[in-house]
């Protein structure tokens, strides 16, 4: 699975589909993997606060072309916290559809009243643990993980589901996740500041 689809797996790590997280955060560390992935792509790149594109060829899948046709189409935006921002405002529902396309989980609508809100539950329980199952053993290993796992280790500190990977562990392994995260190639480690900031801003004024 892509980056974002593993973050949601873990920010949503409930039978119910319910987030672990402040609806910000989640939207945040959601937005911060589909630029992630982008990254990881050879798409994007950021540096300096702002996000480039350098390939404009779209990706095979879906939902990256959208976010890269938007880029290419707002280009007199550049700022990462703009993207961030912006992409937060859907990315919950764009990455819980495409697990729902590929099988992961299932959409469900919840009516109440006059009002409609939707939920992804997972078909496979087990599968829907994987990813915080997985990163928590890579953690635990010495060899180097891939660069689009280590990012994922990343966003999860950055969105603050550290606990939800790391929950019975102790330090060694939290200083070990630290370090992993600082060998990041410049542009993703970036990102996961940018996002960490944007996590703790949000937060704290309370926007739902």
């Amino acid at each position: 699975m892509l980056v974002a689809d593993e973050f949601f797996l873990i920010a949503h790590n409930d039978s119910r589909g319910k987030a672990k997280l402040h609806p910000s955060a989640t939207g945040l560390g959601l937005a911060a993997g589909l630029l992630a992935e982008l990254i990881l792509f050879g798409q994007i790149t950021v540096s300096g606060g702002l996000v480039t594109v350098i390939d404009r060829r779209p990706p095979a899948d879906a939902l990256a072309h959208t976010v890269l046709d938007q880029l290419i189409g707002e280009s007199q935006h550049q700022a990462v916290r703009t993207w961030l921002a912006f992409l937060a405002q859907s990315s919950t529902t764009s990455v819980g559809e495409r697990l729902a396309r590929a099988g992961v989980l299932r959409r469900q609508e919840n009516r109440r009243l006059l009002r409609t809100t939707v939920s992804y539950l997972p078909i496979d329980l087990n599968a829907a643990a994987w990813p915080a199952t997985r990163l928590r053993a890579l953690v635990e290993r010495p060899e180097q993980p891939l660069v689009s796992d280590t990012t994922l280790l990343g966003l999860v500190a950055a969105a603050g589901l550290t606990r939800e990977v790391l929950w019975s562990a102790g330090p060694r392994a939290h200083h070990r996740l630290s370090t992993l995260v600082g060998s990041l190639p410049a542009p993703l480690k970036e990102l996961v500041v940018h996002t960490e900031a944007a996590v703790g801003a949000a937060v704290l004024r309370g926007i739902p």
